[in-house]
């Protein structure tokens, strides 16, 4: 097989993208790379990194130019790889993250951002083309870069409400981050422990959390009626008022197809004295001191009622 027909199967199976390295070894002399760049034909994507294709590179293709400019032990890692696993409550980003060993010499640039680290993830997938960092880590390395608590806690939510991993992996990643840049997922997973379904329902606690009125609020209690029936679980219930509190959130709940079986677990609530009031995310994120007087007014109102509608909580699930 002949040189060039080689480069032509690597470039096929790498979509188009290849090195310096590969180049020269099918015969490409550097002049001829610079010609075929500065003509438009080729594109340098990134340091010794080629792109065989004009027009904008696909998202696919930038992680392998990223990947191969780290090196064969760099790992993708942070918002780039939970993009690759499917997350959808990440902030969007066109950087890719790599972690690569302590001793490595590649720097940031471009799209590719580098971290260094004593130990690789040992539990990173590996694909054809480049190792992407488990979930556990992914997370943890996106949560350390990020600035605000709310894109972490969603991340985190997400990675454990849809079983992308779970308490126990996510919490011996923090541990191996220890206290750098850690304060924000270790906020994030100490909600999620505490039973917070989603990241609308981790802010309407910190929302009520700031209220002077309210008492102790019961996170997803489990409800029985005085004879031993089961009744739904709600996000938040003040059991003196028998006021249940719902974070209204086909994304985090529930899908389409869900929504009447929903209404009719929230009639069942009313049915037996319970006053259910709903929240959206964009009230919880836009309206707090709103949503936090609504619940106030609300318990002012039907405090000591708990008792005559025959409903009593258990230990939360």
């Amino acid at each position: 097989m002949s040189q060039r027909h080689t480069l032509e199967e690597t470039a096929r199976v790498q979509h188009q993208i290849v090195t310096r390295a590969q180049l020269l070894a099918a015969g490409f002399a550097d002049n001829h790379m610079c010609r075929q760049a500065k003509r438009g034909i080729w594109q340098r994507v990134l340091p010794a990194t080629y792109a065989l294709v004009t027009g904008t590179l696909t998202d696919e293709q930038r992680l392998i130019a990223a990947a191969l400019y780290a090196g064969p032990d760099a790992q993708v890692t942070g918002l780039a790889a939970l993009i690759w696993y499917g997350f959808r409550q990440g902030p969007r980003t066109p950087d890719v993250h790599l972690v690569v060993p302590h001793h490595a010499r590649r720097r940031s640039t471009g799209h590719v951002v580098i971290t260094r680290a004593l130990t690789l993830d040992a539990r990173a997938r590996r694909t054809r083309l480049y190792p992407v960092c488990s979930p556990a880590r992914a997370v943890v390395d996106a949560a350390r870069c990020l600035r605000q608590i709310r894109p972490v806690r969603a991340i985190v939510t997400e990675a454990i409400q849809r079983e992308f991993t779970d308490l126990n992996s996510l919490d011996e990643e923090i541990r191996r981050a220890r206290r750098s840049s850690t304060a924000l997922v270790r906020r994030a997973f100490a909600e999620v422990v505490a039973g917070a379904r989603s990241a609308p329902e981790a802010e309407l606690r910190q929302c009520l959390g700031a209220s002077r009125v309210l008492p102790a609020i019961h996170w997803n209690p489990q409800l029985r009626t005085t004879d031993g029936g089961v009744l739904p679980t709600p996000d938040g219930y003040l059991d003196d008022a028998a006021v249940a509190l719902e974070v209204d959130s086909r994304e985090f709940h529930f899908s389409p197809d869900d929504w009447a079986r929903t209404m009719r677990r929230h009639n069942e609530l009313g049915r037996h004295g319970i006053l259910v009031l709903h929240f959206t995310p964009a009230q919880i994120r836009g309206e707090p001191e709103q949503v936090r007087r609504t619940v106030e007014d609300a318990y002012r109102s039907r405090r000591g009622l708990g008792a005559s509608v025959g409903v009593v909580v258990s230990p939360a699930r």
